[in-house]
C-alpha cells in the first residue's frame, strides 16, 4: 500500500543519512566553561556581600560594602582547598567553592562540603569542621523537627488540617482519635483531590483542592466528567504496552468543565452551595489554584480573610474577567472590578495582587493597548494608575514594598529608543502615577536580585554579543559600585562569534520586526549560503533571546556546517508588546506568521547577496512545527526544505483554551472552525520531514497522523519519524540530529558538500 511505502522510504532514508552524519552539531555544548563570570551571585550579611570572581588563574573571594562602596579581596579557592586537603579530605580535584555563607566574625566564612559543614578563617588560614551540636532541653534531647506531609493543610493556629482520600475532603483535629469525612459526592474528574492518581486510591492521603480561609473551609471543583477523552498508547511500556487516557477539551466542544464552590464552617462542619456562575461554562480560579494544571489568570495575592475570599472569573471566550469577592456570612458573590479586553485577555502577563497591608488591589490590564497596573481599593473603586503613561508594556512584579508603597516592575518599551523587547526595570509608587527607572542603559537585557534587606540590587545586564556586566545599586536606581564583567577572551579565541542583531519591517511597512542572524564562522562573503529560517509564531512567546547565550537551540552549531540561520519573529509572537502587536493572530491562526518570514527573508538577502533564497529551509517544533508545515504548504517555490515536529497542524484537536483565546469560538457552534495545515496537503513540492513523539499528551501525534494521511492521499512523498516514548520535549541529540541531516541532505548542493 502506498501509505506504508512512503513510510519505509522514510525510514530507510534515516537508517543512511545517520550512517553518514555531518560534523558533531553540538560543538559549542561545553563552551559555557570558556565564559568567566557568566554569572554572579551576592551572599548578604546586612549591609555586606560575598562574591566569587574567576579569573584564567583561578578563583578568588571578595568582601564588599554597599554603605562604603568598597570591596576587598579576602582569599583564594585555591587556599580553602589546601586547608581541606591538610584536613584529610580526599577526591578535591575538580572541586569549586560555590556557595559560601557569611558568619558574624567578619573574618570568617561557613560553607558545606560532602555533608560536613566547615569555618574558614581568611586571615589565618585555618579550617574548622563544626560538630553538629544536641540541643539538650530539660536534660532529653530535643528531637529534630519532623516535616509536615504535604497533604495536610493546617487551620491558622494548627488545632486542625484537611486533606484527601479518594475523591473525598476530610477534616482532622489535633486532638480526634479519627478524620471526619465532609463530603460523599466527590468521584474522579470532580474530586476534591488534587492527584488523579491518588484520587482512584481511597486508602492514601493526598492534597485537596480545598483552602482554608479563617474558620471556614473553601472549595472549587471543576468538573470534567463531560468532557471528552484522548489516549496515547506508551509502546515502550513493560511487560506490555498500555494506555493513557485524560480529559482534553478541544475547540468547538459543546461541554466545557463547570465549576463548584462549596464552603464549610470547620467549627459546625455546616455545608453551603455558593452560586457562583451566572453565564455558561465560565471557569473560577481560587488563590493558588491550578486549572488542567497550569494558571489561566495569574494571581498570586488574591488572598483570603476569616470573612471572605477572593476569586477570579473568566468567560469561555477569555475576553472577560471578573474579580470577585465570596462572602462566607451570606455565601453571596460580589463582583468588584469588570474588565473586558477585546479580542482576548493577555493570559501571560495578567495578574492580581490583594495587599493585605494597605488594603489595596493592583490590577493588571490592557485598557489603552498597552498593559499596566491600576490601584484599586477593596469596594473595587478605582484609584488611580500605577506608574507613568506610556505605549510600554508593564510585566511581573518583581517585588513589592508595602511600607514604602514602592512596586519593583520589570518594563519593556519604556523607552522609545530601545528595543521593545529589552527589559528594563521600573520604581513605581503605587499610590501615584510616578516612576523612575532603575536600570536606565538601553541596549542591553537587564535582570536583578535584591538584597536580603531589600535596601540595594544586583543588576546584571548583557546583549546577544556581549556577556554579563554586573552593577550594585540601591533601590532609589543610584548606582553605587561596578563590580566588574565576565571574561569572554577564551570564547571568542575559539573562532566563536555572537549572531547579528537585525531589524526588519513587517508586511504592513511599519511595524518593526527584531531577530538575530547566525552565520559561519568562516563566512565568505562572495559565496551563496542556504538559509534556514526558526520559527515559533507565539502568540505566548518567540524565544528569540536577547540576553548573552553562546549557542541558543544549536543555532550557532547549525550555522557553522554551512548555513545562514535567521531567527526573526513576526506578528502577534509575542505578549509583550502591547494589545495589536500581541493579538494579531486572532482569528488567522494558520497563517498570520506566514508573510511576515517570508517578506522579512527578502529583505534581509537585499543587503547580505550571500543570502541564497533559492535553497530557504525552515524549522520549528510544536507551535513553530505547525508553522514551518504551513509555510512550504503556503510557500511552495519559496521554502524548499521544512522540519516541522510535534506541530498543532489540525488545531481543532488541539486544547480548547488556546484556540477559542487566539482564534475565537465557533462562529456556528460547530466542531473543526478552525483553518488546518492539513487542509493545504496537496500543495507540497519540496521535501518535508514531520517529527513528533508517540505518547505526546500535550500535542497529540494525531496532529502528525492527519498531516501524513492527507499527505498520502494526494500522493506526495514526505519523511516522517515517531520517535517512540517521547512526549511533546524532544531536544535530545538524536533529534537534533535529524533536523541537521535533513538539511544536508537536501538544502546542501553536491559540491558544497564535497
Amino acid at each position: 500500500m502506498w501509505g506504508n511505502k512512503i513510510f519505509i522510504i522514510g525510514l530507510a532514508f534515516f537508517s543512511q543519512a545517520l550512517a553518514q552524519q555531518p560534523p558533531s552539531p553540538f560543538k559549542y555544548e561545553s563552551a559555557g566553561s570558556l565564559v568567566l563570570n557568566s554569572s554572579l551571585s551576592l551572599e548578604w550579611y546586612e549591609n555586606t556581600f560575598y562574591y566569587r570572581w574567576d579569573t584564567p588563574n583561578g578563583t578568588s573571594f571578595y568582601r564588599g560594602s554597599a554603605i562604603q562602596k568598597t570591596t576587598e579581596f579576602l582569599f583564594d579557592e585555591a587556599d580553602v582547598k589546601r586547608a581541606l586537603e591538610k584536613e584529610g579530605v580526599a577526591n578535591l580535584k575538580n572541586w569549586k567553592l560555590y556557595r559560601i555563607e557569611p558568619t558574624q566574625k567578619s573574618n570568617q566564612i561557613q560553607f558545606n562540603h560532602q555533608g560536613e559543614t566547615y569555618r574558614y578563617d581568611w586571615k589565618k588560614r585555618t579550617l574548622t569542621k563544626l560538630e553538629m551540636l544536641k540541643k539538650e532541653v530539660s536534660g532529653k534531647t530535643k528531637r529534630s523537627i519532623v516535616a509536615t506531609p504535604y497533604w495536610q493543610k493546617f487551620n491558622a493556629d494548627s488545632s486542625m488540617y484537611i486533606f484527601a482520600q479518594g475523591n473525598q475532603l476530610y477534616l482532622k483535629k489535633k486532638d480526634a482519635s479519627e478524620a471526619v469525612c465532609m463530603t460523599n459526592d466527590g468521584e474522579i474528574d470532580f474530586s476534591f483531590n488534587t492527584s488523579a492518581t491518588a484520587a482512584q486510591d481511597s486508602s492514601k492521603p493526598s492534597g485537596t483542592n480545598a483552602i482554608w480561609a479563617g474558620d471556614y473551609i473553601v472549595s472549587v471543583r471543576e468538573d470534567k466528567r463531560m468532557i471528552d477523552d484522548m489516549s496515547v498508547i506508551n509502546s515502550l511500556q513493560q511487560p506490555a504496552p498500555v494506555t493513557r487516557t485524560y480529559k482534553f477539551p478541544m475547540p468547538g466542544d459543546a461541554e466545557t468543565s463547570t465549576y463548584s464552590i462549596e464552603i464549610w464552617n470547620s467549627k459546625t462542619q455546616e455545608r453551603r452551595l455558593v452560586n457562583s456562575i451566572v453565564e455558561k461554562d465560565q471557569r473560577l480560579i481560587l488563590p493558588g489554584q491550578l486549572v488542567n494544571g497550569r494558571t489561566y489568570l495569574f494571581a498570586p495575592r488574591l488572598g483570603t480573610d476569616s470573612e471572605g475570599v477572593y476569586f477570579l472569573r473568566r468567560n469561555r471566550r477569555n475576553d472577560v474577567v471578573e474579580l470577585c469577592r465570596l462572602d462566607f456570612a451570606s455565601a453571596k458573590v460580589k463582583v468588584l472590578i469588570k474588565e473586558k479586553t477585546t479580542p482576548h485577555i493577555n493570559e501571560q502577563l495578567f495578574s492580581v495582587h490583594i495587599l493585605e497591608r494597605s488594603n489595596d488591589i493592583l490590577f493588571w490590564s490592557e485598557r489603552t493597548g498597552f498593559g499596566k497596573y491600576y490601584r484599586y481599593d477593596l469596594s473595587g473603586n478605582l484609584l488611580n494608575r500605577v506608574g507613568p503613561s506610556g505605549d510600554y508594556v508593564a510585566g511581573g512584579i518583581h517585588y513589592l514594598d508595602t511600607v514604602s508603597n514602592a512596586l519593583f516592575i520589570d518594563v519593556y518599551g519604556f523607552e522609545t529608543n530601545n528595543n521593545p523587547y529589552l527589559r528594563q526595570y521600573l520604581r513605581a509608587d503605587i499610590r501615584s502615577e510616578s516612576g523612575k527607572v532603575l536600570t536606565a542603559a538601553p541596549g542591553v537585557q537587564h535582570s536583578i536580585t535584591l538584597s536580603d534587606n531589600k535596601r540595594y540590587l544586583l543588576n546584571q545586564y548583557s546583549s546577544i554579543n556581549k556577556a554579563a556586566a554586573y552593577e550594585l545599586r540601591d533601590t532609589s536606581g543610584r548606582l553605587l559600585l561596578n563590580l566588574g564583567h565576565a571574561d569572554m577572551n577564551a570564547l571568542t579565541a575559539t573562532g566563536w562569534h555572537a549572531p547579528e542583531q537585525v531589524t526588519a519591517q513587517a508586511a504592513d511597512g511599519a511595524t518593526n520586526l527584531y531577530g538575530l542572524i547566525y552565520t559561519p564562522k568562516d563566512l565568505d562573503p562572495s559565496r551563496k549560503y542556504p538559509v534556514i529560517a526558526s520559527v515559533y509564531p507565539g502568540p505566548q512567546d518567540d524565544f528569540v533571546p536577547h540576553s548573552f547565550v553562546i549557542d541558543d537551540n544549536y543555532h550557532q552549531s547549525l550555522a557553522d556546517l554551512g548555513y545562514v540561520v535567521v531567527q526573526l519573529p513576526s506578528r502577534g509572537s509575542s505578549p509583550y508588546r502591547g494589545l495589536k502587536f500581541h493579538s494579531y493572530s486572532y482569528g488567522n491562526m494558520r497563517d498570520y506568521a506566514l508573510e511576515d518570514n517570508k517578506l522579512t527573508l527578502e529583505s534581509l538577502a537585499k543587503d547580505r547577496p550571500y543570502m541564497d533564497l533559492d535553497r530557504v529551509g525552515i524549522f520549528g517544533h510544536s507551535g513553530g512545527g505547525f508553522m514551518s508545515a504551513t509555510a512550504i504548504l503556503t510557500y511552495p517555490k519559496f521554502y524548499k526544505v521544512a522540519v516541522a515536529a510535534s506541530g498543532n497542524y489540525d488545531p481543532n484537536i488541539y486544547t480548547q483554551w488556546w484556540g477559542e483565546t487566539y482564534h475565537g469560538l465557533s462562529p456556528d457552534g460547530k466542531k473543526g472552525y478552525i483553518p488546518t495545515a492539513v487542509e493545504l496537503a496537496s500543495r507540497l513540492e519540496g521535501k518535508l520531514l514531520l517529527i513528533t513523539g508517540d505518547v505526546d499528551i500535550n500535542v497529540h501525534p494525531a496532529n502528525t497522523f492527519r498531516l501524513a494521511n492527507a499527505l498520502i492521499k494526494a500522493n506526495k512523498y514526505f519523511d516522517m519519524m515517531v520517535l517512540p516514548g517521547k512526549d511533546h520535549g524532544l531536544g535530545d541529540a538524536y533529534y537534533q540530529n535529524l533536523i541537521h541531516n535533513y538539511f544536508k541532505n537536501h538544502l546542501t548542493t553536491k559540491n558544497e558538500e564535497e
